[in-house]
């Protein structure tokens, strides 16, 4: 089968979080490029207004909604509001995260919950929304979370973010295990270093070379790095996978 045939997203509606920035900016623009309708989620509504056009400018169709994935409510909205303008949701990538830094026994409360609230709770909470529709509406669809290689291989400095994503990425094999009889399938993506706006001074400093000098492809991620992965999960070509986690690291984990 062609590579475009397999991975052809005509007909999905895919929810993106996180969809102002980084990442999600261009998991959004991946999938509006191979066929999906995409509703484009974060607060910073300006953002994604900018991102809609894009997309459209490219012959995509795309939907901004402002929404909190740590306020259940919001959360609840945005998913009316996507059903409403695109269809019922059939792809859901859970990529709204936050980072922090310095050692635990300084950590906060206040910063440990913020992670946790953000990375993990609503990851949950954001997947059991579009699974109680999928099941209602007797559809199926893909769930696919983002964790990070920092839920498997520890570095000093990251340990809330680090338990959140180790969180994720067991989180994801519970959801995979009870919603397989209903058609979901849910999956994990587990990027290694890729430049963004929470890690961009970090990677730029001393300890970010090192890092990268580490790397055994001697880089950092690409911006179409994860487009492979992404597809994978997304679409048909992934129809028989469930609970699995990909690794998309350059090797990384292989040296630490």
């Amino acid at each position: 089968m062609k590579a475009e045939i397999l991975f052809d997203l005509s007909g999905e509606v895919a929810l993106v979080t996180g969809a102002s920035s980084g990442l999600g900016n261009r998991f959004a623009r991946v999938l509006a490029a191979n066929g999906a309708t995409v509703v484009v989620a974060a607060r910073r509504a300006d953002r994604l207004e900018a991102l809609v056009a894009e997309i459209e400018l490219a012959g995509g169709r795309a939907l901004a909604v402002a929404c909190d994935v740590t306020d259940r409510a919001s959360v609840s909205a945005a998913f009316d509001i996507a059903e409403t303008g695109a269809g019922p949701v059939t792809v859901l990538v859970n990529n709204a995260g936050i980072a922090h830094g310095g050692g635990a026994i300084d950590l906060d409360e206040a910063t440990w919950r913020d992670v946790m609230a953000t990375n993990l709770d609503a990851v949950y909470f954001v997947a059991r929304e579009a699974a109680r529709r999928m099941v209602a509406a007797e559809t199926p669809g893909s769930v696919i979370n983002i964790a990070s290689v920092l839920g498997t291989h520890l570095q000093k400095g990251v340990s809330a973010y680090a338990v959140s994503k180790a969180g994720v990425i067991q989180l994801t094999k519970a959801l995979a295990l009870e919603w397989a009889r209903h058609g979901i399938r849910v999956n994990a993506i587990a990027p290694g270093w890729f430049r963004t706006e929470i890690n961009d001074a970090y990677l730029d400093s001393e300890m970010g070379d090192i890092m990268k000098r580490k790397n055994p492809m001697r880089r950092f991620g690409g911006e179409a790095d994860l487009d492979g992965a992404l597809l994978l999960l997304a679409s048909g070509a992934g129809a028989y996978m469930t609970g699995s986690l990909i690794t998309v690291d350059g090797g990384h984990t292989l040296e630490v």
